[in-house]
């Protein structure tokens, strides 16, 4: 019976004076409000620890390869775990945190550390004749890197970042074991309670396509718009 098609399931009140259409809605949402913050955090970081790892100064590389490896080696449900659980242990300040923030900010420092390793490889493509001709220029290295390396480094990059823009919507899906209100959370508690599991994880999976490829497009739009004609991001 728990295979069996239904899809007048979703026009069922779930008890709580809502169907269960305006649940996965709800669902919807929330996995969508969690992705764009955590890759605003993971944007912003990772451009940050990528820019460190490619300069002059040892001590910036060091700080920015061990943030890379430190929050790309350990699985991200562990950093969830330890973001909503150890955390606030330690820090009693931060218990008054929702775990909603906890969730965005585990979720953005672990795709934080793969937008570095694509940021730093875009700046290492980038022929170095134009790092010299900032400098050259009067510029200091923080404006070399702003208005030289950094807008040819994100043309580069874009594709691999769109990818990641499509996996952090994905690897949201976890932040359901820290009770976090989106679509696994919804399709885990509606598959108990309407014994329709087929139907219920075939809509949340055809959400996350629709999310995920609706991305892929606007992020292909950027990059047409964006495309530096002849620049393939090879040689130095």
């Amino acid at each position: 019976m728990g295979s069996t098609w239904d899809w007048q399931i979703f026009l069922q009140d779930t008890g709580g004076g809502r169907t269960y259409l305006d649940w996965m809605m709800s669902a919807w949402g929330w996995t969508m409000l969690v992705s764009v913050q955590a890759f605003v955090i993971a944007l912003v970081m990772g451009s940050l620890i990528g820019i460190l790892r490619t300069t002059p100064s040892k001590a910036l590389v060091f700080f920015g390869d061990a943030w890379t490896e430190l929050f790309r080696s350990i699985p991200l449900l562990v950093q969830l775990f330890i973001w909503y659980h150890v955390i606030p242990q330690i820090f009693p300040s931060l218990q008054a945190i929702p775990g909603l923030v906890l969730a965005v900010f585990g979720l953005g420092f672990f795709t934080s550390a793969r937008i570095a390793e694509q940021v730093r490889a875009g700046i290492m493509a980038l022929p170095k004749g134009q790092r010299y001709a900032g400098l050259a220029m009067g510029l200091t290295l923080p404006q070399t890197y702003r208005y030289v390396l950094l807008p040819m480094a994100f043309r580069i990059i874009i594709p691999p970042i769109t990818s990641e823009s499509m996996n952090i919507i994905k690897n949201s899906s976890v932040t359901f074991a820290v009770q976090i209100s989106e679509l696994i959370f919804f399709a885990l508690q509606s598959s108990e309670e309407t014994s329709r599991p087929t139907t219920i994880y075939a809509a949340v999976t055809g959400l996350y396509f629709v999310s995920a490829f609706t991305v892929n497009r606007i992020m292909a739009v950027v990059e047409k718009r964006v495309q530096v004609p002849g620049m393939i991001g090879g040689g130095k």
